[in-house]
């Protein structure tokens, strides 16, 4: 039925009748609303009655959305009171709709230019500068409520990356860093009980910066400012090797930091030839399996003198890189396979790609912030509602600072 529909109106704006069915929706309109001003005034149009109610006061123009393309409404006023026609009160309805469509668009990553597309096809004359302003501004504040909220409880583990889109400044496309954080987090006595819960062990986005380069005074500003929102408890941080993000987390939170294991292998194929990645990857994965760190740092040197002799260079990097990458075996056991890489966050970033390449170009840092928070935002929310926690109730009490909180079950 609804095919049928568009298919008549799309018939009826290619055919040559499509102006006198507007004129004469126009008209028949035209005669509601007098019908409708007459009775809210007491009196006709240039009636003389003792029982007006008011008195008309010219006219505003309107346009009125049908299936049959925009019909231009001269809608009357009054002195005293006011009055809406009946006839455009779908279109409102429809309005508010298409609000919540259009944001939602939006923040999936469909471009402005289809959204409008798809409202013309619809029937609407498409997106004006206004709605779009104001769909914005909706957007902005919810973003910035959500990304200025204050951080509570302990977050014994973050993981923090970055990932680059292209924006325009000072007149040129330049390319900047979307720095992001996510976090798992245990609670504090002096939240509420119901509310720590309700958030124990759950995975939560903490913060989102847009910058210039993966500087450490970048990093360093943005984890200052995540501090200064209420993180604390800080244990282990988790990303890439990246020298400005190491320093700023020695400097900032003073917590131990864990290179991404994903990664590290990578740098460390790229020294082996084709022939000897699959027998390499196999020997350092014998340290990862190990059950403590102590069996695992002494397989992992193990592995580092038997590549020696061949394979100088990736013997050095894995003993520059063992304190690194094997952090995550000094925590406990339940959390390893979530804590010796990035992946988390990775996930997340790979989604913001996804979504972000169909802008291609970022008019200014704002709109970014708009989109990409709005995604962190969306993602946030998915997070909190799922059933199952990112770590258990049992395991990560016994990361908290509050020594109340990390006893074990049993004694509490």
């Amino acid at each position: 039925m609804t095919n049928d529909i568009m298919n008549l109106r799309t018939l009826v704006e290619k055919s040559a009748d499509a102006d006198l069915l507007r004129e004469m929706i126009g008209f028949a309109a035209e005669k509601l609303m007098a019908l409708e001003v007459g009775a809210a005034t007491g009196a006709g149009y240039g009636e003389k009655n003792a029982l007006r109610l008011a008195q008309r006061n010219g006219y505003r123009d309107r346009d009125w959305e049908t299936r049959a393309g925009t019909v231009e409404l001269r809608i009357p006023r009054l002195r005293t009171g006011s009055y809406f026609p009946s006839l455009p009160v779908p279109r409102r309805m429809a309005e508010k709709a298409l609000t919540a469509v259009i944001q939602e668009a939006y923040i999936q990553g469909i471009s402005t230019r289809s959204v409008d597309d798809q409202v013309k096809a619809m029937g609407m004359s498409g997106i004006s500068k206004s709605l779009l302003s104001r769909l914005f501004e909706e957007i902005d504040d919810r973003v910035k409520a959500f990304l200025d909220r204050q951080i509570e409880g302990d977050w014994p583990y973050i993981w923090i990356d970055a990932t680059y889109l292209k924006a325009r400044r000072g007149g040129r496309i330049v390319s900047v860093a979307a720095i992001n954080a996510v976090g798992v987090n245990t609670p504090s006595q002096r939240m509420h009980a119901f509310a720590c819960r309700a958030m124990d062990g759950r995975r939560e986005v903490l913060g989102l910066e847009v910058g210039t380069s993966e500087a450490e005074p970048i990093w360093t500003e943005f984890l200052r400012k995540l501090t200064r929102r209420g993180l604390r408890g800080v244990k282990l941080v988790v990303s890439d090797a990246h020298e400005g993000i190491k320093a700023a987390v020695s400097k900032v939170l003073c917590a131990t930091w864990q290179r991404c294991r994903v990664h590290f292998m990578r740098n460390a194929l790229a020294h082996a030839g084709k022939s000897g990645r699959r027998v390499i990857s196999a020997f350092i994965a014998t340290a990862f399996a190990q059950d403590t760190p102590q069996a695992a740092s002494v397989q992992w040197r193990n592995v580092a003198d038997q590549i020696r002799p061949k394979v100088p260079k990736l013997a050095n990097l894995m003993d520059s890189a063992e304190q690194d990458v094997l952090a995550y075996k000094t925590f406990p056991k339940p959390h390893w396979a979530k804590l010796h890489s990035t992946n988390p966050i990775e996930r997340l970033n790979g989604e913001i790609k996804r979504r972000t390449d169909v802008v291609g170009i970022f008019p200014n840092d704002e709109a970014i912030i708009r989109l990409v928070g709005a995604l962190l935002l969306e993602q946030n929310d998915e997070w909190a509602v799922q059933r199952s926690r990112y770590m258990t109730l049992e395991t990560i009490a016994t990361m908290s600072d509050d020594p109340i909180i990390s006893l074990p079950a049993e004694a509490n």
